[in-house]
């Protein structure tokens, strides 16, 4: 083994090409529940792990140990649920799920177990090889059920009692050595005591664990955990060969797939920062209510160190709501704090006054809507309350901790953070533990609240990045509250940096419409012509074929009962061969009508009701099975002894259920997105649309290339709209080969001027309603009086880049092909062409410079 981790000589081994081809099994994407799409990152996970377990390489040794490093609230138990699938296919029964907090496996058991929960992680009906499979919790792997999943679910230390000591149902030692395992640990951190002593502890729980685990060797561990060691040497030695997959908390945040942090601190004293939240939270819910986003946000009020002080912290907060008052509301309006400066700008705005806001606040944060979770017993007893905050009969709105939030924790709706203590506590220069425990707790708490606009359809992502002025961008952050102390907030600064959930890289820089501009004609009256995302419509389907599914013939197997032998000759492997092998092609429609029907019964995805959303032109199933453009059309080659097929119906009905199988996964996979971009594009008012604004960059970021060169260009250009250009080096490159082309532009057109789209409009595009930001906009204003304004969307790309982005291309040709000769008239006055342009490449200038030339002149 060399120096690098696990995860690096996969990539060694295989290449990250060959990885990221591999496809994830229908037995994961088709039985884990659908809301939770599969993100690029956790295909990657489930990668990883097949090619481990499939191909053969140097480092898979047995039994085999691995762990996966990812984020809090990147999706570790999704992941978990999909390998539990997955091996269930390749034969594993029996799994073992372990963590060391009670809590964590009752949220976890509702995760696996409880159809109804809100965070249940696999399909209401589980199917694999054809075959309906349960999931059933167990106390040990002695006489359970052969077609289950049998999970036992307990924690490090009742499973190390356990085998420690003899009691009645018990798991013991036995059951590992008779039954191959897979071993699941949460939060595995927690496990490796003996570890990171250095020295050998044999009644620890790793021990325990390390030989339950060797007891047989088909048996695997996986752990997982958000907060792996890379530092302590023995744990680098324990885990290099077996780290499968890394997504630490940085690179999480820099997907924009958590929260951004905020830090709020005032000189207020602790009642007024809490009535800042208060008043924050407030403003949040009103926000999101706006844009029809349900939204219940909760606030957690964090005590230091004792259960006491957390109890004082709950009586003190009572005693503020009893006695609230529109005086107090009045004391908060003079805080210096930004964002609570646009709160009470939006109040004022929406006719909200101090008493309206005190009479909400006492609704909304009554006794019965708070909640303490600090002894045990009342961890336990509100568990499911505090794992279902994002409910919407859960009413809870505040929430007073000390330190049994810290894991375990899934919550989406948690925006503000309430220090309610001024001490810190100095690690003599370094930073101390209780600071760096409440930079761990930012980081459970910064996990994203999911919505969609028309315009944002990912659900997980930040959306407001680029658009830091956007009034929802306060629901895309999480405000962590303190007294204004520069040393503290220096330290917790420093914590939330080192935990990857801030980056000191970045910085802000703004963008701004130049005065000339704004002064023209343009920009006062002009129009930009956009489309939107609208409701797929499958009326236009007539056939597999027309929906994208194209496979005409399918391949089964006939099981033999046949084996083969394969011989090592010179070092080289000889194939087997498997005799009398014979193939047959049997249309669908020469198979017995009512195995057919029975197959399709098996299959719920196949009910008249589910097919006519994708194929609503068909009358009946009838219909479905007989048309030459469904089911009739397509034939299934049998593979094998085929001497008996025709008395075979049982092998004749596992045929077609692999082919039902098979066309339902391509279906999902073509019409994942609901969506597709209207064929209509409208107008919206250019002074509406583009607008001054923030942009947040890493200082090492590839825009601020030349930033000094590039904007210094720009600014003294007349015919580009914005001061400054914050692109990569193909957009400065684009924008210097226009100016060029300026000469050929001039003689034909009056007006012309150039728009950076920093996230300024989106277009989506026609067949699945992606959203497309292009770079640039064109607009030309022909010399010859007739009016009419070109209107070009423009996408500088590199050559790296282009394949992936293809979609994107294809989508401005088209646009071209849509409108290209069609004239849009807005009140009879304005004439606009639309027009896509492919992709400019640097590489390939002139030839973009011909294709502007036959659409422009």
């Amino acid at each position: 083994m060399t120096e690098g981790y696990l995860y690096d000589e996969i990539i060694k081994e295989f290449g990250r090409r060959f990885i990221r081809d591999i496809p994830i099994p229908n037995t994961i994407s088709t039985n884990l529940n659908k809301i939770f799409a599969l993100r690029d990152y956790q295909i990657e996970a489930f990668q990883r792990f097949i090619c481990y377990f499939k191909e053969h390489a140097s480092f898979k040794v047995k039994p085999s140990h691995l762990l996966y490093n990812m984020a809090t609230g990147s999706g570790k138990t999704l992941i978990m649920a999909g390998l539990i699938l997955y091996l269930y296919q390749q034969g594993y029964r029996n799994f073992l799920f372990f963590v060391n907090s009670t809590n964590i496996i009752e949220k976890t058991k509702d995760n696996f177990l409880k159809p109804s929960a809100t965070k249940y992680l696999f399909n209401q009906d589980i199917t694999i090889d054809n075959r309906r499979v349960n999931i059933s919790s167990v106390s040990n792997f002695e006489a359970v059920n052969l077609n289950d999943i049998n999970i036992a679910f307990t924690t490090i230390q009742k499973l190390h009692s356990d085998l420690t000591t003899l009691k009645e149902n018990a798991i013991t030692f036995e059951d590992f050595r008779k039954h191959k395992i897979i071993l699941i640990a949460d939060e595995a951190h927690h496990m490796n005591v003996s570890t990171k002593s250095g020295r050998e502890l044999f009644e620890s729980w790793e021990n325990t664990v390390q030989k339950i685990f060797e007891q047989n060797k088909e048996n695997i561990l996986l752990e997982f955990t958000a907060t792996h060691d890379y530092t302590t040497q023995t744990m680098v030695e324990k885990y290099r060969d077996k780290v499968i997959f890394r997504y630490d908390l940085q690179e999480f945040r820099n997907d924009k797939f958590s929260k951004d942090i905020t830090l709020v601190y005032s000189d207020f004293d602790l009642n007024e920062r809490i009535l800042q939240a208060l008043i924050l939270s407030q403003y949040k819910q009103d926000i999101a209510a706006k844009y029809r986003i349900n939204l219940k946000p909760v606030i957690l009020f964090k005590a230091q160190r004792t259960i006491a002080q957390s109890l004082e912290n709950e009586e003190n907060f009572y005693k503020l709501i009893d006695s609230l008052s529109s005086r107090q509301i009045a004391r908060v309006r003079n805080s210096k704090v930004p964002i609570v400066q646009e709160a009470f700008r939006f109040f004022a705005d929406n006719n909200i006054n101090d008493d309206q806001l005190v009479e909400r606040i006492k609704r909304d944060f009554r006794r019965e809507f708070c909640l303490s979770v600090n002894r045990e017993a009342e961890k336990e007893e509100y568990q499911i309350l505090v794992n279902t905050l994002e409910d919407k009969d859960n009413r809870i709105r505040a929430i007073f901790a000390v330190q049994k939030l810290n894991e375990g924790w899934d919550v989406l709706n948690l925006f503000d953070i309430v220090r309610c203590y001024e001490t810190r506590d100095s690690g003599k220069g370094k930073i101390g533990s209780t600071t760096m425990s409440e930079a761990q707790l930012i980081g459970r708490g910064a996990r994203y609240f999911p919505f969609v606009l028309p315009e944002y359809q990912d659900r997980f992502r930040r959306k407001f990045d680029n658009d830091l002025n956007h009034e929802l961008r306060v629901i895309e952050e999480l405000h962590y509250h303190s007294i204004n102390d520069s040393r503290y907030i220096s330290e917790i600064r420093t914590a939330l940096v080192e935990e990857g959930m801030l980056d000191e890289s970045e910085i802000t820089k703004h963008i701004k419409l130049k005065e000339t501009f704004k002064k023209t004609p343009l920009y006062k009256y002009g129009l930009i012509y956009k489309n939107k995302p609208i409701k797929k419509n499958y009326l236009h389907v007539f056939s597999f074929e027309d929906l994208g599914v194209n496979k005409k013939n399918f391949v089964h197997t006939i099981a033999t009962g046949r084996g083969g032998e394969s011989a090592m000759l010179n070092g080289k492997k000889q194939a087997s061969i498997v005799a009398d092998e014979t193939r047959q092609d049997i249309p669908l429609k020469k198979i017995e009508r009512n195995i057919i029907q029975s197959a399709i019964a098996r299959n719920p995805f196949y009910t008249f009701r589910s097919l006519t959303r994708f194929f609503p032109n068909i009358h009946s199933i009838n219909e479905f099975i007989d048309s030459d453009a469904y089911l009739g059309g397509l034939e299934i080659t049998f593979r094998g002894n085929i001497y008996y097929l025709k008395q075979n119906k049982i092998e004749k009905l596992n045929a077609i259920l692999s082919l039902l199988d098979e066309i339902e996964a391509q279906i999902r996979s073509l019409s994942l997105e609901e969506l597709e971009g209207s064929r209509n594009f409208i107008p919206s008012r250019i002074h509406e649309v583009f607008k001054d604004k923030p942009l947040k960059l890493n200082k090492d970021s590839v825009r601020l290339a030349e930033e000094e060169q590039i904007n210094h260009f720009v600014s003294s250009k007349d015919w580009f709209a914005f001061d400054s250009l914050y692109g990569t080096s193909e957009e400065r490159a684009f924008v210097r080969m226009l100016d060029s082309y300026m000469e050929k532009l001039r003689p034909h057109y009056e007006d012309i001027y150039l728009i950076r789209n920093e996230g300024h409009f989106s277009i989506y595009n026609f067949s699945d309603g992606k959203t497309f930001q292009p770079d640039f906009v064109l607009f030309l204003k022909e010399i010859n009086g007739q009016s009419l304004t070109y209107q070009l969307f423009i996408e500088p790309k590199g050559a790296y880049l282009t394949k992936h982005d293809r979609w994107k291309e294809d989508f401005l040709k088209e646009i071209k092909e849509e409108f290209g000769d069609k004239i849009l008239t807005f009140h009879g006055e304005f004439k606009y062409r639309l027009i896509g342009i492919p992709f400019y490449n640097n590489e390939d200038e002139n030839s973009f410079r011909e294709t502007l030339d036959s659409a422009l002149l």
